[in-house]
């Protein structure tokens, strides 16, 4: 009897010190993009000082909490602030799995992709690079904040302008890159100074609307056409169909507004609205560029998407994309060229409907109808029109893919674009004397293509082949395109990935340049033949390296071999010739390798360092010279690398250095001056160097998320400058006068995301 009393008492005293204990709240985090466990994850009970910081595995424990309700927080820098209420008994083990998705990205609550790190990558070509989120944001740039800038970092990218989204590709310039908003082909998808995106851009989609951007370097898949050098495939993300989030935003170029939320109580449906309002012209109007007036422009914009699930199987979406950019240099008149933009206005507008069909797990069928329209004019110092350009353009794209005998695909599409551009350029051009180039052009088209490709997939999905054809016709051009595509990859040992890549492309010149006065003879499309051989090694899961070697073959380029003055082999100078003529003039190639390192992960160092040895060398039939290509760079070096330092910080950092181009024309340097020479592009500009280091801190509040950036452009304040355009010669003895710009100089600056 006095036994059972003794345990009685016992396990009363423990049940009390259980209470007295209270329960205790533990759980694992994971990423949405493909699960991995994130460490450096705060973990808070609202209200309370109770807290945990996830470890290396992902998990947290908050031990002794007395019963009550809560409200669980949970918030890392760079990903959105995930929050939920519930009630704890006393005593209780309550479990969580929390999914955090990066603030770059549609909120989720569950794991949206279980494949590797680097899987989207490598899927259809050698040479193609994926972006993500966090990667586009940090590396967009505050000051700027392009998704486009953010590119400019990938291996083996070149761009020596601060001003501008553009880039080159091996020696190829930006007008042979396609850029692919929501499976469309954009024609001018830029804020720019002058239509002219060189002079001065910023891309004209907001980047935190947008999802992942692919890379395409040479030998991509068929379903994209039009262009010979690469393509870049970006894709829109849908709205938050769970609650309404807002988003408010302030750096260093703009301010904006991003509002996104369900459509109905249903969750079948998600809008998305966001405008942007620029003020990077006034800050850059009062830095002091030494040798040059500053150019600025002004830019508004706004952008919608709307996306509705009519079945389980059919969705339809709605996107709107309306900008405006400007210029007014008015107040350095005195320092402008005569070819100098002093005001200009630029109008963009996109309209584009989407249907994507499933009728089953096999086959998805997805079409595209949208309407674009152009508009842009330019005044010099004299207020003379430089340029009056319109261009509207409709397009149907549609495309299907069907999965057969298990991992086999077959896909196949089209696409008709109804073109029309009209409009007037105005180019001064010393012949020695300043001469007017007047090119007018008006005239409307079509162009229509077709497309199938085949993969097949072997010896358990270790050997995969894929082989297609496109057909594209123009109704300006002469003839048609037949563009074959071949790829075999294989996985010999284990985390060794080898593969090879050919195709032949084509890109029809624009109407501007069909209808062009210049243009003496039908011109014909201008032709690419890609060769890619690639290996790679993964050092662990989310660890590789790769090594890719390139051969490009180019022919029936396009150019104007007249217009730049020259020095015979007599010693006499070839003046300048307004109104050369427009011919396919040009062939050549480009051959390299690059090698790069990677780690993607969102725990620890994430980025890539890449060093890219290449050659572009072109033949022009009209001159008989061979050259370097006007982007030719030998060398290029790009690395990135971010770390989340704390749950509350990240410290990021990029590196560019590129050896310089070519000054492209006829100069030759000596006794301190410029003179007219024979070879073309044999003067170069100095190499291109710049550092950029950033600094995220978040900081959490009930309901609510801020987050300031810090960051400093051109962090050891290097000189860079390039060649700006040609100036006045003297024909008798071959002195000339090129104008030059420099780059940004050190240039601190900061922005603030609330998000609520």
């Amino acid at each position: 009897m006095g036994l059972r009393w003794v345990v009685a008492i016992f396990f009363a005293v423990a049940a009390v010190f259980a209470q007295d204990q209270g329960g205790e709240v533990r759980g694992r985090v994971v990423a949405s993009r493909d699960s991995e466990p994130l460490a450096l994850v705060q973990v808070q009970l609202s209200d309370t000082p109770l807290r945990a910081v996830t470890g290396d595995d992902g998990t947290f424990r908050i031990p002794a909490v007395p019963a009550g309700n809560y409200e669980l927080r949970v918030s890392t820098v760079g990903y959105h602030l995930v929050r939920q209420e519930f009630a704890l008994a006393a005593g209780e083990i309550k479990s969580f799995d929390v999914v955090l998705t990066s603030s770059t990205a549609r909120r989720t609550d569950s794991v949206e992709v279980s494949a590797g790190p680097f899987e989207i990558a490598t899927q259809s070509s050698a040479s193609a690079m994926t972006i993500e989120g966090q990667e586009r944001k940090n590396l967009a740039s505050v000051l700027a904040d392009d998704p486009l800038r953010a590119v400019q970092s990938l291996p083996g990218v070149t761009s020596n302008n601060d001003f501008s989204s553009e880039f080159s590709l091996r020696g190829a310039p930006f007008n042979r890159i396609g850029l692919y908003l929501d499976g469309v082909l954009l024609h001018a998808p830029f804020h720019t100074t002058d239509g002219q995106a060189d002079n001065g851009s910023l891309t004209i989609f907001n980047g935190d609307m947008l999802d992942d951007m692919t890379l395409y370097q040479g030998a991509w898949p068929v379903r994209y056409s039009d262009r010979t050098a690469g393509i870049l495939a970006v894709e829109s993300r849908e709205g938050n169909r769970k609650e309404v989030q807002v988003r408010l935003s302030a750096s260093a170029s703009n301010a904006g507004i991003l509002v996104e939320g369900p459509w109905g109580k249903s969750e079948r449906g998600s809008w998305l609205v966001a405008f942007r309002k620029s003020y990077l012209q006034y800050i850059l109007n009062r830095i002091d560029f030494g040798d040059q007036p500053a150019m600025a422009f002004g830019f508004t914009d706004g952008q919608a998407h709307l996306t509705y699930d009519l079945t389980a199987r059919h969705n339809l979406s709605l996107s709107y994309l309306e900008g405006s950019s400007s210029v007014d240099r008015t107040a350095w008149r005195d320092g402008l060229g005569v070819n100098a933009v002093m005001t200009s206005g630029f109008r963009f507008t996109l309209l584009s409907l989407a249907s994507r069909y499933t009728p089953s797990q096999r086959l998805l069928v997805t079409n595209r109808l949208a309407w674009s329209r152009e508009r842009g004019d330019v005044a010099n110092r004299d207020h003379a029109g430089l340029a009056d350009q319109a261009y509207g353009e409709w397009t149907w794209h549609g495309d299907a893919s069907l999965i057969w005998g298990g991992k086999n695909t077959l896909d196949f599409g089209g696409v008709f674009r109804r073109l029309r551009q009209d409009g007037a350029v105005n180019r001064f051009v010393y012949t020695p004397a300043l001469a007017s180039a007047l090119d007018v052009s008006r005239g409307t088209g079509s162009r229509a293509g077709g497309y199938a490709q085949q993969s097949l997939a072997f010896a358990a999905g270790k050997v995969r082949l894929a082989a297609g054809m496109r057909w594209d016709r123009h109704s300006v051009s002469p003839v048609d395109v037949i563009s074959p595509y071949a790829s075999i990859s294989a996985e010999p040992r284990a985390k060794i990935r080898l593969q090879l890549d050919w195709g032949q492309y084509a890109q029809f010149p624009e109407l501007s340049q069909s209808f062009s006065v210049f243009a003496r003879s039908r011109l014909l499309p201008e032709r690419a033949t890609h060769y890619e051989a690639a290996v790679e090694q993964r050092l662990d899961e989310r660890t590789r390296i790769r090594l890719e070697f390139y051969n490009r073959q180019d022919r029936d380029l396009l150019a104007r071999p007249a217009l730049d003055p020259r020095l015979l082999g007599d010693g006499s100078v070839l003046n300048a010739l307004p109104n050369a003529p427009l011919a396919n003039s040009q062939r050549g190639y480009s051959r390299g390798v690059e090698v790069f390192l990677q780690r993607r992960s969102a725990n620890g160092f994430t980025g890539w360092i890449s060093y890219a040895y290449g050659r572009a060398v072109l033949g022009d039939g009209r001159l008989r010279l061979r050259f370097p290509a006007d982007y030719d760079q030998p060398h290029t070096f790009n690395s990135y690398v971010s770390h989340r330092l704390r749950s509350t910080v990240n410290l990021s950092a990029r590196f560019t250095y590129g050896s310089g181009m070519p000054l492209p024309g006829f100069y030759r340097l000596e006794q301190g001056g410029y003179w007219l020479a024979r070879d073309r592009n044999s003067l170069r500009a100095p190499s291109y160097q710049r550092t950029d280091l950033r600094l995220n801190k978040a900081y959490v509040h009930k309901k609510s998320k801020t987050t300031l950036f810090a960051e400093i452009v051109n962090l050891t304040n290097r000189h860079n400058r390039d060649f700006d355009s040609a100036g006045p010669y003297e024909s008798r003895t071959g002195r000339t006068y090129p104008s030059f710009y420099s780059m940004f100089p050190i240039l601190p600056s900061a922005g603030v995301v609330c998000e609520f």
